[in-house]
């Protein structure tokens, strides 16, 4: 815009200025809103990790298979061992417990209590206590159904892969035909 096509009485300068002071101000109060949402996360966050201390207090001594902390990222996420951990679902306001595992993303457990909250991640503490124990006392059993569920899915893979093979020798089979009618049809005079 030119001098003489600005609105008279505003000079231009003061339009962008006020523009970008509505525009910080904007911006200040959503990054506002978005710092409560993730504070108020943590904050429940801390309240289930306060509600977990006794169970971790009776966990015994040489016991190295959990390690409970708070991570600040995005989403913040209570880690009750390697693989575990809580995190808030997407209304704030539930706890999700989930698992990685080698076939992805397991929920465990979704409340909106703290104790209900606690008491699965207590049911899971105990699981994996008595895992250890098997597995401390020489059983077995849990490496051979991971050996088992690796052969199961071996199988699996490779029926697939013989499938598609079947299937792409008939498809490639059927088109070979095709062309050679094809071409049958087109050299007949």
């Amino acid at each position: 815009m030119t001098e003489g096509t600005a609105e008279p009485g505003l000079p231009r300068a003061g339009r962008l200025k006020e523009a970008l002071r509505e525009a910080r101000i904007d911006m200040a109060e959503r990054t506002g809103v978005v710092v409560d949402l993730h504070d108020a996360e943590v904050a429940r966050l801390e309240i289930l990790n306060e509600a977990l201390d006794p169970l971790f207090a009776d966990v015994p001594d040489g016991v190295e298979l959990f390690e409970r902390g708070i991570t600040r990222g995005d989403p913040p996420r209570l880690w009750i061992d390697m693989i575990a951990h809580v995190v808030m679902g997407r209304d704030k306001r539930i706890y999700r417990f989930v698992q990685d595992t080698r076939y992805g993303r397991r929920v465990l457990g979704e409340t909106a209590d703290v104790e209900e909250a606690a008491a699965l991640v207590t049911k899971y503490v105990a699981r994996r206590l008595v895992e250890r124990e098997r597995v401390l006392a020489g059983d077995t059993e849990l490496a051979a159904r991971d050996v088992l569920i690796d052969q199961v899915a071996r199988r699996r893979r490779r029926r697939r892969m013989w499938g598609v093979l079947i299937v792409g020798l008939l498809l490639g089979a059927l088109a070979g035909i095709a062309g050679l009618f094809a071409l049958a049809w087109w050299s007949l005079p």
